[in-house]
């Protein structure tokens, strides 16, 4: 259905606004949005951009941060209770911070997430303090640190500035802060595969979540090979002893969490393509373009830009939100598992991750 015949509903121009919580065809229950501020990126990460990266999209195409703050308070009135922004790389857009804040100021939204290269934390930081705004800052901050060596993070960022051990003083800042802080690494054959048992020490002596994320074959990660979890697990437990499950809750995501002997943090692993976890997947993604997408894997979803500067009112955004989410679908097609295996030319930095 078009984005246009959604506000056709009489209840809609009535004003009514028809749904209670967001809720897909299988029953599973969205309470989780991730939203992407930015499709621009100080990094070239080789399972993210190509090389010579990728044609920035126009600012009047950019869903400004007052749409995005709609969207989102009116989500939370129906159950969205989790946010993570995400880019590109979110701090790279000026005004981040305050709308963070704004998003902090959500009555329902009970968590409220960062997920960054790192890079810019420190001046974001910096930015906070001088607005008086630090009691707004994130619940979670999560890092995306593929390597601690200098040499491979150059191979995988191709950044060939930044040092990536600059921003282990900023944790510890983060730290004494309250922030939650997670490191998200994704193993890659050949590439970074010894950079699993550095970063997982990391969380032997600060109290911090070091995550491996299965490589998930989406635009450029399509031609590289991932290390399965149970590999990455498995290197983990030979170096520093039995991963022991957690029962506990670490964030609003996929992740499953374990303790290790003599560890202050956490080990957390997402394995999205070699043990799915689509029968609870309580997730929706906004693009910087203000597409609402349903799936990672999939092109379904709505044009919530469109709608916005057509004139909608809340109750018409709010049937349109509810008659898309529907149509999520029951599995992601990573893998097989759904009778066919797919490769997504989309780039991840386009969609947010």
């Amino acid at each position: 259905m078009a984005a246009s015949e959604y506000v056709k509903n009489p209840a809609a121009k009535a004003g009514i606004l028809l749904m209670t919580k967001l809720t897909d065809s299988y029953g599973r229950n969205i309470d989780y949005l991730r939203i992407s501020v930015t499709d621009r990126c100080n990094l070239r990460c080789v399972y993210c951009m190509p090389p010579e990266g990728v044609k920035w999209k126009p600012h009047q195409d950019i869903l400004t941060f007052e749409e995005i703050l709609r969207i989102t308070r009116l989500m939370s009135k129906h159950g969205v209770q989790n946010i993570k922004v995400t880019g590109g790389e979110p701090l790279l857009r000026r005004g981040t911070a305050s709308f963070l804040k704004e998003l902090k100021t959500i009555p329902e939204i009970k968590r409220v997430t960062l997920t960054t290269n790192g890079l810019l934390l420190a001046s974001y930081l910096d930015e906070v303090k001088a607005m008086g705004a630090e009691s707004f800052l994130p619940d979670s901050i999560n890092i995306s640190l593929d390597a601690l060596d200098a040499e491979r993070s150059k191979q995988i960022t191709r950044c060939y500035t930044a040092d990536p051990k600059t921003i282990l003083p900023i944790i510890d800042s983060l730290l004494e802060k309250q922030i939650t802080v997670k490191i998200n690494c994704v193993p890659i054959r050949s590439v970074n595969e010894e950079e699993i048992i550095p970063l997982a020490a990391l969380a032997k002596d600060k109290n911090i979540i070091v995550r491996f994320i299965e490589l998930m074959p989406i635009g450029c990660a399509s031609a590289l090979h991932s290390v399965p979890v149970k590999e990455t697990a498995s290197r983990i437990e030979k170096t520093f002893g039995a991963l022991s499950p957690l029962d506990g809750i670490y964030g609003s995501g996929p992740a499953v969490y374990y303790s290790l002997p003599g560890f202050a943090g956490k080990i957390g692993f997402i394995n999205a393509v070699t043990h799915g976890f689509c029968e609870t997947c309580n997730r929706l993604r906004l693009t910087s373009e203000g597409f609402l997408k349903l799936c990672l894997s999939s092109d379904l979803g709505l044009n919530l830009r469109e709608l916005i500067r057509s004139g909608v009112n809340d109750a018409e955004l709010a049937c349109a939100i509810a008659e898309t989410v529907k149509n999520k679908p029951r599995l992601h097609s990573f893998s097989k598992s759904d009778g066919a295996a797919h490769s997504h030319s989309e780039s991840m930095s386009k969609i947010g991750g």
